[in-house]
């Protein structure tokens, strides 16, 4: 039996992705006035792949609770779609853009810190939410 069921796991993450970006949207950028506001960021676009591949994540795991011991075919049909959602979401979207936005951030970042994260950026964007925004997939 695992130390931390994987629905309270899930939940935790869905959480703190929410909070990163809810953090991330109330920083004052002069580039968020600009064409494309944050989407313009590959990072900003993997958080919330992130954080709708979790919010599946945990609305597969309620529903496998609700649905367990039921008997009902229907119910059963519409948790495998929404499983293999999820599959297809974690295996085209979220692992493949989350590994590409962290590898390539640090591997630029340790060749020219100013290229792609310049010390100006330090006013607006705290170490921490900077680190949490790279990490979260490794």
């Amino acid at each position: 039996m695992a130390l931390v069921p994987c629905q309270v796991l899930r939940v935790a993450i869905l959480l703190s992705y929410c909070s990163i970006l809810c953090n991330y949207k109330a920083i004052e950028m002069p580039s968020h006035q600009t064409y494309g506001g944050s989407w313009k960021f590959l990072t900003f676009i993997d958080l919330v792949i992130q954080a709708v591949f979790f919010g599946i994540c945990v609305l597969t795991d309620l529903s496998s609770l609700l649905t367990r011991g039921s008997g009902n075919q229907e119910q059963e049909r519409q948790l495998k779609k929404l499983i293999s959602l999820r599959d297809w979401m974690l295996a085209v979207l979220a692992f493949p853009v989350g590994v590409f936005v962290v590898v390539v951030f640090w591997i630029i970042y340790a060749y020219d810190r100013e290229m792609i994260y310049p010390k100006l950026l330090d006013n607006f964007i705290p170490g921490w939410l900077n680190h949490g925004m790279q990490f979260k997939n490794t």
